[in-house]
């Protein structure tokens, strides 16, 4: 006998807010490569680097991903 107990309840949505989380990081980096584009490199490496420290221990992948854009973005910057 299975109790309710043992399986936590699932809240509707759960999966498609899953499935949004997932595709977070394309959709930041996105808006940060277009954010540079327009002139705000500075900006755009600031909050890349927040990313990259927010997911580096949730979503390692991720935040190696912002790590890249950062570097790509620094050779860019005017100071």
């Amino acid at each position: 006998m299975v109790s309710e107990a043992a399986a936590p309840a699932r809240r509707p949505g759960e999966d498609e807010v899953t499935a949004g989380d997932a595709r977070l990081p394309e959709i930041l980096l996105t808006s940060l490569t277009a954010l540079a584009a327009a002139g705000e490199v500075e900006q755009a490496c600031r909050l890349a680097g927040q990313a990259c420290v927010m997911l580096r221990v949730s979503d390692p992948a991720a935040s190696r991903r912002f790590d890249v854009l950062l570097h790509r973005l620094t050779r860019k910057l005017s100071w």
